[in-house]
């Protein structure tokens, strides 16, 4: 798997459309690729999603994608990877792959002595209640893109101005309020090291 770490913020819709591109693109041969990042404020809007659950979004875009869920809230100081793997030579499902990125996440976490857990029916990862990482995927012919939001250290206020993910009141939390001084580089690696093990991949960093 070819590990790409983009650096300083990403513009949502720009590397929407290259995650488009390179799935429409790659072929048999083509490397599973990893995207780890960080957006700019933005709200994103799943392609059912409903948009009642935008409560005040005030300032922050709106972007209508075509990943699966509802709304979600993207900003600094949340670690995003997106996660470019072809299904079918791997021999999964599409439940096995959200199994094993919320099983990611749970492994990771539990490396920094916090417990967590995920929910059925309610996809992403949860610490004593309150949502930490969200999941959303596009598959197109066997092909994922999108991926997971892991709060890291950011500010969090803007999901108050939505139902995240759809769900009224949701509490949501990060890993600064479990471990304190961390950041987004601080997991970034850490995060890779824990995926490619659960996938069983070797990582190759991109230069």
């Amino acid at each position: 798997m070819l590990i790409r770490r983009l650096p300083g913020l990403q513009d949502y819709a720009a590397t929407l459309e290259a995650m488009r591109r390179f799935t429409d693109a790659r072929d048999e041969d083509s490397l599973d690729e990893l995207w780890l990042l960080e957006h700019p404020p933005v709200f994103t809007l799943g392609q059912a999603g409903r948009r009642e659950h935008l409560l005040a979004t005030g300032d922050i875009p709106v972007v209508q994608v075509d990943r699966g869920g509802q709304v979600t809230y993207h900003g600094p100081g949340q670690l995003v990877a997106y996660l470019l793997f072809d299904l079918r030579r791997a021999g999964i499902g599409v439940k096995r792959l959200v199994n094993m990125l919320e099983q990611t996440v749970i492994e990771l976490l539990r490396d920094y002595g916090v417990d967590a857990e995920r929910r059925d029916n309610a996809p992403g990862v949860y610490v004593a209640g309150a949502k930490i990482a969200s999941l959303g995927l596009r598959v197109r012919n066997a092909r994922s893109y999108h991926g997971l939001a892991l709060n890291v250290a950011m500010e969090l206020e803007p999901f108050d101005r939505i139902n995240p993910c759809g769900y009224t009141g949701l509490a949501m939390t990060q890993l600064s309020e479990f471990v304190a001084g961390i950041g987004v580089t601080d997991v970034a690696g850490r995060l890779v090291d824990t995926l490619t093990r659960v996938f069983d991949l070797e990582p190759r960093w991109a230069r």
